[in-house]
């Protein structure tokens, strides 16, 4: 039997691109060559240096890893601390070297929500370029994302990915899952169980590697679910408002789902004395003020931390071998709408249209300052201290937790947002180790590469940062813009950076090079008419 691949008149997957084409809105120009990265190399050798590897044990060193072409070949214990290196310990040269001595190597970073650029920008003026984004991501580290949505078209996500597979464009590894297309006030296609099914399968033919629900009705839900278990797909889910009185996190983890993404679903979970928010009887979901303003008291609403319920959720999220991205970052401005607004990096690194999107207007997905107040900044800092404490429980259970940033929404931009992120983790009570094993090996197996990448491994890609200090000494040191410094010598202020090299499959980028594209990318954006 032939699988059906449109529904409604629309190709399985790219609904979401059906949509914004419909309002006029353009994809980002597609990446289609290199112009960064050396590499790979037959050999290459990082000679010296300090290991931290990513599954949470203590850094170690000086150690030597070698490369050959985009895997690791060997990581060689080369001496002790403070003491001259043992030659004989050391493997033979490569035809290239990198000196690491005093330096530290780490996995690169996996970005567990990412999206490549947002439609939503063309309300603003042109769109940046796939290239923007890409090296935004490179010189912060991040050497592999998973594109939550294929909101630009899942044919346009894949012939991405293909590309940085093979390293012919400068972007990191990609992971693809496309929108699942069953809610009203977004787009439906779908309408019953069967179709569900059905359309799981079509978009399994199609290559990619999962699928990014907004929630749906919950027999299609439970179907589109059970079907992508069979095919292989994995699953994450934002469990939008509009859907989430009918299912919650807790629900559609117990059906397979593989992670929540955001809390929506979380504290609805962990209700006592209702099933539904008690929400203002003015309430509009469409209005954006109300919908962000509401959705920070959720936890406000849920049961105490500590209590029987809260404990019983979280065991049962366990038991489900559930895990969470909580993507922190996107909703941080709402504590605090001036610092989001403020950051150093805007100036330099914040596209045009992008900049012009981040402020107040009615219409556009959060950009909803109209109204914001500080009543709404003390009850989403009051929401987070919840949230963080879920959070750093369900860790200590042993449940897993993944850094995504969900960048280009509330004032945050690709490649910072995610070391946002990380500091957020920290805040909720992760320590640094376990910061960076969220960002890495975790992620990596979320999104089923945990044989592939994440740590530093012999037989794993080559995918690997250089520090040129400890980034477990302040991840203000991973910010493209720096962490600030006095220098007591000149009695002037200096941000020093520590990431000075990524490497994606074996591909050498020099991150000062990727930071000097983008500022350029950015002046040009202002300088159009």
């Amino acid at each position: 039997m032939a699988i059906k691949t449109e529904f409604s008149g629309v190709q399985v997957g790219e609904e979401m691109m059906h949509l914004n084409s419909s309002k006029g809105w353009s994809p980002p120009h597609a990446a289609v060559s290199r112009d960064r990265g050396a590499g790979p190399y037959k050999r290459l050798v990082l000679r010296g240096a300090t290991i931290i590897d990513g599954t949470g044990a203590p850094p170690w060193g000086p150690a030597d890893v070698v490369i050959e072409n985009d895997k690791i070949t060997g990581v060689h214990n080369v001496g002790t601390p403070h003491m001259p290196i043992k030659p004989e310990r050391r493997p033979p040269m490569g035809d290239h070297e990198i000196d690491c001595s005093g330096m530290f190597v780490t996995p690169g970073l996996v970005d567990s929500h990412a999206h490549i650029g947002t439609p939503y920008h063309n309300m603003s003026g042109e769109v940046p370029p796939a290239d923007y984004v890409y090296k935004l991501w490179l010189a912060h580290g991040v050497t592999t994302i998973r594109e939550m949505g294929a909101l630009n078209g899942t044919g346009w996500s894949l012939d991405q990915k293909e590309l940085a597979a093979q390293n012919r464009i400068a972007a990191p590894n990609m992971v693809v899952y496309s929108y699942f297309p069953a809610l009203n006030d977004r787009v439906k296609t779908i309408f019953t169980p069967d179709q569900a099914r059905q359309w799981v399968d079509a978009l399994k033919e199609r290559g990619v590697d999962g699928i990014k629900f907004f929630g749906a009705p919950p027999s299609m839900m439970q179907a589109a679910l059970d079907q992508a278990a069979k095919a292989g797909l994995r699953s994450g889910c934002h469990h939008a408002q509009m859907a989430v009185s009918r299912m919650t996190s807790l629900q559609s983890a117990k059906w397979g789902l593989t992670s929540t993404e955001h809390y929506y679903g979380i504290a609805e979970a962990l209700f006592e004395d209702r099933r539904i928010q008690d929400y203002p009887a003015d309430y509009n979901y469409n209005d954006e003020s109300h919908r962000f303003a509401c959705a920070g008291h959720t936890f406000s609403q849920a049961a105490e931390p500590g209590s029987a319920k809260w404990n019983d959720v979280l065991h049962q999220y366990l038991d489900a071998g559930h895990t969470f991205v909580p993507t922190m970052v996107a909703y941080d401005a709402n504590r605090d709408v001036m610092r989001a607004r403020q950051a150093d990096w805007h100036q330099d690194y914040t596209w045009k249209a992008i900049w012009k999107y981040f402020q107040a207007q009615r219409g556009g997905h959060g950009s909803y300052w109209y109204s914001w107040s500080t009543g709404n900044e003390v009850q989403w800092k009051k929401n987070y201290i919840r949230w963080m404490q879920f959070l750093n429980d369900y860790k200590n259970l042993g449940g897993r937790v993944c850094a995504g940033s969900d960048s280009g929404f509330i004032y945050q931009i690709y490649g910072f947002g995610l070391v946002r992120e990380m500091e957020l983790l920290q805040e909720a009570g992760f320590n640094p180790l376990e910061v960076w094993k969220a960002v890495t090996i975790d992620g990596a197996e979320l999104l089923g590469l945990g044989d592939v990448t994440g740590s530093i491994d012999v037989g794993k890609r080559a995918d690997l940062l250089v520090h040129q200090q400890n980034p477990l000494l302040d991840t203000k040191l991973m910010l493209g813009t720096g962490a600030m410094r006095l220098n007591d010598d000149t009695g002037q202020v200096e941000f020093q950076r520590c990431l000075k090299y990524t490497i994606k499959a074996g591909l050498v980028f020099d991150t000062e090079e990727l930071l000097a594209d983008v500022r350029a990318l950015v002046k040009e954006s202002y300088q159009e008419t």
